[in-house]
């Protein structure tokens, strides 16, 4: 949350300062005997565009500062695991985990509203269909190639996104009309007819799309998020 919207608005060194000490206290909080492991997460392509120079300061100050740090090291999920299992550390299973969402702490950009599930409801009648192709084991290799990098552009989270009233009608048109078009493509490389479904407009948006500090819609921030 705060690389992707506070950092950008305060010099680079004091943002890096923050975060580093954000790190160190959760090093701190920690058990002696234990190693936490600080996953950063980002919607990456978005923020960089609000700093100074896309970041080129702030990402400089802040790799630095990682890499010169006496008890912070980077790494990837993949290393970390590695690690602990090296250690022989017992790994948890967590029962369960919260949504990870910037928006309201939950998926309801994504799913909940009549549109939304109408938009999933297509998406799973395709992935059904897609199924039954592939079982029949009627395509050639190419043909299921191809079909299965359509059916990952449809499945991409970014259409769900913006279906909604709170968003602006022009851009609510423009996704709508892109995703029934990359759907429709999809049952055209499986070699089944288009459902009539896919004509009809799913969202239309609003003319009067709710703003914050400048972002309509779908970029809303939630009001109570933890730092």
């Amino acid at each position: 949350d705060k690389i992707g919207f506070e950092y950008a608005k305060v010099h680079s060194g004091a943002a890096v300062a923050n975060f580093i000490s954000h790190l160190e206290g959760i090093y701190h909080a920690s058990a002696i005997d234990k190693c936490p492991i600080v996953s950063v997460i980002l919607d990456g392509e978005n923020a960089w565009e609000y700093y100074p120079y896309n970041g080129y300061y702030f990402l400089t100050e802040l790799y630095a500062a990682l890499a010169e740090h006496p008890l912070i090291k980077m790494t990837t999920p993949s290393e970390a695991l590695k690690t602990l299992q090296a250690k022989k550390t017992a790994i948890q299973i967590l029962p369960e985990i919260n949504a990870g969402s910037w928006v309201y702490g939950s998926f309801s950009t994504w799913i909940g509203s009549p549109d939304k599930n109408k938009a999933w409801d297509l998406l799973c009648e395709a992935k059904r269909d897609y199924d039954t192709v592939i079982k029949n084991g009627t395509l050639s290799a190419k043909e299921l190639v191809l079909c299965e990098r359509q059916l990952a552009i449809c499945e991409g989270s970014d259409w769900f996104w913006w279906f909604g009233d709170y968003n602006a009608s022009e851009s609510v048109s423009s996704f709508d009309a892109l995703y029934r078009h990359n759907l429709s493509n999809l049952y055209l490389l499986l070699k089944l007819p288009v459902p009539l479904s896919l004509n009809r407009p799913l969202s239309h948006g609003t003319n009067n799309a709710a703003t914050q500090d400048g972002v309509s819609g779908a970029m809303r921030r939630g009001q109570e998020m933890p730092s």
